[in-house]
């Protein structure tokens, strides 16, 4: 076996799984999970309705799909960018349809790194795991950014010394952020493809949260290039997906845009990873990517249960209204997995343990002393959850 597969550390739940054996939960209340961020809200009707065609599904499964993606989908995106971050792309160079953002993130690692003796990839901390073992299994060194709560959750770029940027070949954004649901500013984006140019990598920029926001659309990596001058992208790369947006986890659908040099040698890496979309999954994504009154729908849903839960909560936890996604990042004051065992126990909620989203960097592990909560379940669930949080709390 592979012996990079060693430094691979448990996924969260696994490490939440063991937190919890052998506690028995109060049986007086209905489980509630606030700890995996996967959309519960039903999928829009008319993907639903196009799936079930079949005299179009039995086309589709009829044909090898194209790893490049069907015209139809990449102008399809190529419109959506636009509209939603004023960045032209060309669809035949600069749209490349992925199953997921999960398994592009993790497989862009493997195509980008390499050139530079012991590279570097640039992590923020806490993250997405999937960054770190597409960094590990590419045979890199990951470089924490600690997001901290004295920084006010954001990372502290500046503190990465020259010598590591010089080694850096990929430096991972998450914006809105997962756990932290805070957007990189405009600012330190554009600082960082000055970075990008100035010591030669690739900015890959996790954007899947970007339509679940509370009041103003965050901005993105591709718009920040576009208004430095820098048009085409060079060294900038966002990836998207339908899975919050269009609260169509299971479809696996998404795409990454960008720098057409770089996604010309991605292409070439994914004709021979195999995992081009499905032709009735791409047929659908243009449908998705083209509709915007579900997306409004959707977002209308996460702040109904950001403004009935909220003001439930702070009274008892630290926290605060994320900028964008659908997390609560509340700050324990104690140890968090005590806290999310003894929740678990007490009230049948499951929360996740900040620190299982971080790593100690520094001295410090960031998540510590966090918990994540996920509004996912319907509103009504979330507020009986924060109700009974609450009260938790008050006899503590």
């Amino acid at each position: 076996m592979n012996p990079k597969l060693e430094a691979l550390q448990p996924y969260p739940f696994e490490r939440l799984n063991a937190l919890r054996a052998g506690i028995t939960p109060n049986g007086a209340y209905p489980h509630t999970a606030l700890s995996i961020g996967e959309p519960k809200h039903a999928a829009p009707a008319f993907v639903i309705e196009a799936l079930t065609d079949a005299e179009a599904l039995t086309t589709d499964i009829g044909v090898y799909p194209a790893t490049r993606g069907s015209e139809d989908l990449r102008e399809t995106i190529s419109t959506w960018l636009e509209a939603r971050f004023e960045a032209r792309t060309d669809p035949n160079s600069e749209v490349l349809p992925v199953a997921g953002t999960r398994e592009a993130l993790f497989s862009f690692a493997q195509a980008v790194t390499g050139r530079k003796p012991d590279p570097v990839v640039v992590i923020p901390n806490p993250f997405y795991q999937i960054y770190e073992g597409a960094c590990l299994l590419a045979g890199a060194q990951p470089w924490f950014v600690n997001a901290s709560r004295d920084n006010d959750y954001q990372g502290d770029f500046e503190s990465i010394p020259e010598a590591i940027w010089k080694r850096t070949e990929l430096l991972y954004l998450c914006s809105p952020g997962n756990p932290t649901g805070k957007v990189v500013p405009g600012p330190t984006q554009r600082w960082l493809i000055e970075q990008a140019h100035r010591y030669d990598f690739v900015i890959a920029a996790d954007e899947c949260y970007s339509e679940i926001f509370q009041t103003t659309p965050p901005t993105g990596l591709l718009s920040v290039s576009n208004a430095m001058g820098n048009p085409h992208y060079a060294r900038c790369v966002v990836f998207h997906s339908l899975s919050k947006r269009s609260s169509l986890p299971g479809l696996r659908s998404g795409f990454v845009a960008g720098d057409s040099r770089v996604l010309s040698d991605y292409f070439l890496y994914r004709t021979y990873e195999g995992c081009a979309l499905p032709a009735h999954t791409q047929r659908v994504s243009a449908l998705a990517w083209a509709d915007e009154q579900h997306v409004r729908e959707n977002q209308a849903a996460y702040r109904a249960k950001f403004n009935a839960t909220v003001p439930l909560l702070k009274n008892h936890l630290d926290l605060y209204l994320p900028d964008g996604g659908f997390y609560l990042w509340a700050h324990t004051e104690g140890d968090d997995t005590k806290f999310a065992a003894e929740l678990f126990r007490d009230c049948n909620i499951s929360v996740l343990p900040g620190s299982f989203l971080a790593r100690e960097w520094r001295g410090e592990n960031p998540g510590a002393s966090h918990v994540r909560i996920a509004l996912v379940a319907p509103v009504a669930d979330c507020v009986v959850a924060a109700e009974r949080i609450a009260k938790w709390l008050e006899a503590r």
